[in-house]
């Protein structure tokens, strides 16, 4: 992966962690390693503002189902529980993703939680609004044109209120910072390789726009946050009965 890349649209090359028949103890390696750069990149941040901002919308209720889904290790929602413990709510999240790998290191980092339960499954085959929130922590940007469209739709779908997306603005600064970051705490190929990739295949505000004309949903909002992510929150038409 070089250091030097043009950035004016997004990138079309496939992340190895897209290969699943590759995997083992070079995977489990890697989602480690991620946990690392997401503690280093602020990543949970986006994920927290984006729920909170639905949760009142919504009317601030004290009780709360979520689904993240392409979860990984799921860590980014540590800071969304204590964010809930703090405002009262009863959350309960279900990770889902659809490797085993990945579903062992959650399994794993939520042990001693009973908040949290691990499901393999693929997000095109869960049930209709299986949660009230549905998440994606860096997991769009592993997509493009109508299949994009599609896995929002689908992550619409299976929420009652709403979805989150936490997913990465692709821009200089931020994909020269990964991609020296990753070769300083790693030697793992997944984590050299797909670090800066992913800020490739990043977005830019006048991706969302897009985005937010072929879905024809005009309630969808994106706001920037640090360390260069997006956090975007899609209302559910569902979310306003009942009101």
């Amino acid at each position: 992966m070089s250091f030097f890349r043009t950035l004016h649209s997004r990138a079309k090359e496939e992340e190895l962690m897209d290969d699943f028949t590759m995997g083992g103890e070079e995977l489990h390696e890697a989602l480690r390693h991620l946990r690392r750069l997401n503690k280093l990149f602020a990543a949970s941040g986006p994920t927290v503002s984006g729920v909170a901002k639905l949760w009142e919308s919504i009317g601030k209720p004290d009780k709360l189902t979520l689904m993240d889904v392409g979860a990984g290790s799921g860590d980014v929602n540590q800071r969304l529980l204590k964010w809930a413990k703090k405002q009262g709510i009863d959350m309960h999240i279900t990770l889902v993703d659809m490797t085993e790998e990945a579903c062992q290191e959650a399994r794993q980092l939520f042990q001693n939680e009973p908040r949290v339960r691990v499901q393999r499954a693929d997000l095109t085959t869960l049930p209709d609004a299986s949660a009230d929130i549905v998440t994606g922590s860096q997991f769009i940007h592993h997509f493009e044109g109508e299949q994009l469209v599609s896995m929002v739709g689908h992550m619409l779908r299976t929420s009652r209120y709403g979805v989150v997306i936490n997913d990465i603005h692709r821009h200089t600064v931020s994909y020269k910072a990964v991609w020296i970051t990753t070769r300083l705490i790693s030697r793992n190929r997944y984590i050299r390789h797909d670090g800066p990739l992913s800020v490739a295949k990043g977005f830019t505000g006048q991706d969302w726009q897009e985005l937010r004309q072929r879905l024809n949903h005009e309630t969808m909002t994106y706001e920037w946050k640090p360390l260069f992510r997006f956090s975007v929150v899609i209302p559910h038409s569902r979310s306003r009965e009942g009101q």
